[in-house]
């Protein structure tokens, strides 16, 4: 979609801006980073994690404690930060399916506002229509890239020591120097130094890699602080993944370390360029990682350790710099939407997430009752012919519940059981809690047309069935429930 100032507008709701006029509008400095779980911060309480940058940001900035990723599988959850859509609206239902945006981008939003925008890093949404990962090296044609001018970026590798880019229209790959993260965040801060003096506001999205697998290949430096360290586990890790978990979290700090001080640097170029009072900084990752928790790996899950994520959202000269912890979930449809209100530009009429720039301003209360979605439309693992099933549910602050395909599965007191590790879901004392949870999804699928089908559907009606066709079965996939159906027995 091209999209002109005039037909921007167009596409605008009717609400007025609460935040700056075009006079005043800040800078935007967005970081996103790739499975990175929300507890696994100094700031959150982990013990292992070695993040001094991250917890001073967290002291100066509107902390969202219950952020999830609804969708947590990369491409879809690109696709929702990029038009605020859920999954089942925008199309990219699993990974690799292209983004044909319906309604003005993120990037579109802003460059029609005025602003100069940037993209470093992992895109993630050019996709590859032969379902075999045929262009996760290809070169992302202008129109693809939904409103970023400046453009250095590549559409999917975690070769993080050997991996290149793109810049602008020039269709030659071009190597990123060392250890990519690094490359990025100073290409980055350059960016930074030499957009924050001009007229017009920026608005940067520097999209890093780690600490997504795989964990050994962070500098070695960064490595060195965990090859001794004693790890400490979370209580819902298996003993029998006790081991394989250790090795994975010392590469998984590594990489957390390293991003730390990458961080580091991007505040303190946006200090030393003299714009960090009218930027808004926001760190957040695409999804978490189970690395043995429940005795799985990776993402998709709905468990807290796949599905939430840190956030955090700094904006000194609109909301000070002071510490404020929200409890009420924010989604990944919800931040474009945040973002545009915090910069005084009109929510596009597309858009289904809310704006919950009055939360970090602490101008609005969180509702307790507050549930974010959670939806796997088609499962990752599906799509490689695996028989994990897709899900709906709710993460409340408080609970967790989740639907599957096949009925009421999930169901979690998060305070009372922050690792998750009883469920309550069919239980005669939790009854009137599992109702009032079932209405409430029901009401938000309701709200969002999401139909909930099996996954194979979604497949069939956008023309996508050879994704699950062409791609090798995984062996060994997990299937969270072994060999009994969510309907019959719930999980002890």
């Amino acid at each position: 979609m091209n999209i002109t100032r005039r037909s921007f507008c167009g596409g605008l709701g009717a609400a007025a801006p609460l935040w700056p006029s075009a006079a005043r509008r800040p800078n935007v400095l967005y970081i996103l980073v790739d499975q990175w779980r929300a507890q696994a911060t100094g700031y959150a309480g982990d013990s292992n994690a070695r993040t001094p940058t991250l917890d001073r940001l967290a002291a100066e900035s509107s902390n969202f404690a219950n952020a999830v990723s609804g969708c947590a599988v990369c491409s879809p959850y690109r696709g929702s930060v990029m038009t605020g859509q859920y999954p089942v609206r925008h199309g990219v239902v699993i990974n690799d399916v292209p983004l044909e945006p319906k309604g003005p981008a993120l990037g579109q939003s802003f460059a029609a506002a005025g602003y100069r925008t940037g993209y470093i890093g992992k895109w993630h949404l050019y996709g590859s229509p032969d379902g075999k990962y045929g262009r996760r090296r290809a070169f992302i044609p202008k129109d693809k890239r939904f409103g970023f001018d400046y453009w250095k970026a590549f559409e999917c590798s975690h070769n993080y020591n050997s991996s290149s880019y793109f810049e602008g229209d020039d269709p030659t790959p071009r190597p990123w120097k060392g250890y990519d993260a690094i490359a990025q965040t100073d290409d980055a801060c350059a960016f930074v130094a030499s957009h924050a003096r001009q007229r017009d506001p920026f608005f940067l999205f520097l999209s890093l890699g780690p600490p997504h697998s795989p964990y050994g290949t962070a500098p070695e430096s960064y490595q060195a602080l965990y090859g001794q360290r004693p790890i400490k586990l979370r209580s819902n890790v298996p003993e029998e993944h006790r081991e394989r978990a250790i090795t994975d979290l010392r590469g998984y700090y590594s990489h957390i370390a390293a991003l730390d001080d990458c961080v580091k640097n991007l505040l303190a170029a946006l200090d030393k360029s003299g714009a960090a009072q009218d930027t808004i900084v926001l760190f957040t990752s695409d999804h978490g990682d189970m690395l043995n928790c429940q005795g799985l790996q990776a993402k998709q899950y709905p468990w807290d350790e796949s599905v939430c994520v840190p956030f955090l959202l700094r904006y000194p000269r609109r909301l000070g710099v002071k510490s404020r912890v929200i409890p009420q979930p924010v989604n990944a449809p919800d931040i474009m939407p945040t973002l545009l209100g915090l910069a005084g530009i009109p929510i596009p009429e597309s858009v289904q997430g809310s704006d919950l720039s009055a939360l970090a301003a602490g101008s609005a209360q969180s509702d307790p009752d507050a549930g974010a979605l959670l939806n796997l439309p088609v499962t990752f693992t599906q799509a490689r012919g695996c028989g994990f099933a897709e899900f709906r549910g709710l993460r409340t602050a408080r609970h967790t519940y989740v639907r599957s395909i096949h009925g009421p599965w999930l169901l979690y007191d998060n305070r009372s059981d922050p690792y998750q590790m009883r469920n309550l879901c069919g239980r005669p004392e939790q009854r009137a809690a599992q109702a009032k949870l079932e209405k409430q999804l029901d009401v938000t699928l309701r709200r969002l047309n999401d139909d909930f089908l099996p996954g194979d559907r979604y497949l069939e009606r956008a023309g996508l069935t050879h994704y699950r066709e062409a791609n090798v079965p995984v062996r060994g996939c997990p299937s969270p429930w072994g060999d009994w159906t969510p309907t019959m027995k719930p999980a002890s």
